[in-house]
């Protein structure tokens, strides 16, 4: 980054720092950001607050709405004009904020000019990403560099691996005993308007775009599983390893897998895996894709944001089966002898029964933080810098 645009940014530096930035504000995810920080911030009058973006009407647009929703009065919000193809507009973004909550993507084509200039700043970072590619850039690119600055990188922070994180955690503190291996399904339960809608477009052409630049069937729990394809096993492995290296703690593995209703739905969404992947390598074929998204779908993915309710009812459903040993002394000389099955059940934000389940050892957290919004985790908890799973084992 040009050393001239950082002294010019750093002139412009605000004396005191808002506790949050949403960047990205305007866009779908973003949307629904701002709208529970709005509901949830009647209960911390303090909390100081910006959206951010590239375009000042859409980002008034989403106030408005987010007021209009909530019933709060966000007229002081502040806008912030950032770009990722601007330095100096993220620079000052960044110098304003004391977490940047990055809703832009993809990650991977998005995403590093943000973190990079979050940690210049000092300003801890938190992202929404699902993409493995862009975790396994920031750990082997921007880790030792937010070591050095003193600054928190927090990614995949959005329903995408949270559950599954926290999940191994649980199972790994309520075994009783040397918890070993880790499976989880995925169950989701599509209610009918979003059946019914799915062809008006329901997903986001950011994500579309993603699964294609993006470089087996058994049956349990009556339904037929595939492996999931997402970055659970990636954020799981990462929280393990830690506790490895902070605590000496036997890691355990982790498989995920996601499930459908029917073997032929199952053998279906191999087929239209194989054929997305076999097409996204094709340069010529990976261009329409990208260019004719509606088509290709059958009107699943959309350029527009789906419509409001759509995704209301939604619910998705984590049962996790870990294995092991009742005590220490006879792991690696028998096979794992205990078993325990946990189960995650999270419906959407709109619902105030967002969370139910078993967690009870993070319960108290979860209460601080305010489960309906993940993103808060490492906001009013006041844990930044802190890895996850320490902070969930400190309470």
């Amino acid at each position: 980054m040009d050393s001239s645009v950082v002294e010019k940014a750093k002139k412009k530096e605000t004396p005191a720092r808002l506790d949050l930035v949403v960047f990205g504000a305007s866009g779908y995810t973003g949307k629904h950001v701002v709208q529970e920080l709005a509901r949830i911030c009647r209960s911390y009058p303090g909390f100081t607050w910006a959206v951010a973006g590239r375009n000042r009407e859409r980002l008034e647009m989403v106030l408005r709405d987010a007021a209009k929703k909530s019933g709060s009065d966000l007229s002081s919000v502040r806008i912030i004009i950032a770009d990722v193809d601007d330095e100096a507009s993220l620079m000052s973004m960044c110098q304003q904020a004391k977490l940047v909550l990055n809703c832009c993507g993809p990650f991977v084509k998005f995403g590093q000019p943000v973190v990079e200039t979050s940690i210049r700043c000092g300003a801890h970072y938190v992202d929404v990403s699902g993409e493995k590619l862009f975790l396994e850039i920031l750990q082997q690119k921007y880790d030792q560099m937010a070591r050095e600055a003193g600054v928190a990188v927090v990614t995949t922070c959005g329903l995408s691996s949270v559950p599954a994180d926290l999940g191994v955690i649980y199972l790994q503190n309520n075994f009783g005993g040397t918890l070993n291996s880790v499976e989880s399904y995925l169950i989701m339960h599509f209610p009918q308007k979003l059946l019914a809608e799915r062809t008006k477009g329901v997903v986001r052409y950011s994500s579309w775009e993603s699964m294609i630049n993006r470089c087996l069937v058994h049956k349990r729990l009556n339904r037929w599983c595939l492996p999931f394809p997402g970055t659970d096993a990636a954020v799981v492995d990462i929280t393990q390893r830690h506790l490895l290296s902070a605590e000496q703690k036997r890691p355990a593995q982790y498989k995920a897998y996601i499930t459908f209703p029917s073997i032929c739905t199952a053998f279906g969404v191999v087929l239209a895996g194989a054929l997305l992947f076999m097409f996204s390598k094709i340069p010529c074929l990976r261009k329409l894709l990208l260019n004719y998204p509606r088509i290709c779908s059958f009107g699943i993915v959309t350029y527009d944001h789906p419509e409001d309710g759509v995704m209301d009812d939604m619910c998705f459903q984590y049962e996790m089966f870990g294995e092991g040993w009742v005590t220490g002394d006879d792991v690696e000389q028998t096979p794992p002898s205990k078993k325990v099955v946990g189960r995650v059940s999270i419906q959407t934000i709109r619902n105030n029964n967002c969370f139910s389940g078993e967690l009870k050892t993070t319960q108290k957290f979860l209460e601080k933080c305010i489960w309906q919004s993940i993103f808060f985790i490492a906001i009013i908890s006041q844990i930044i810098g802190l890895p996850l799973a320490t902070a969930l084992r400190s309470e």
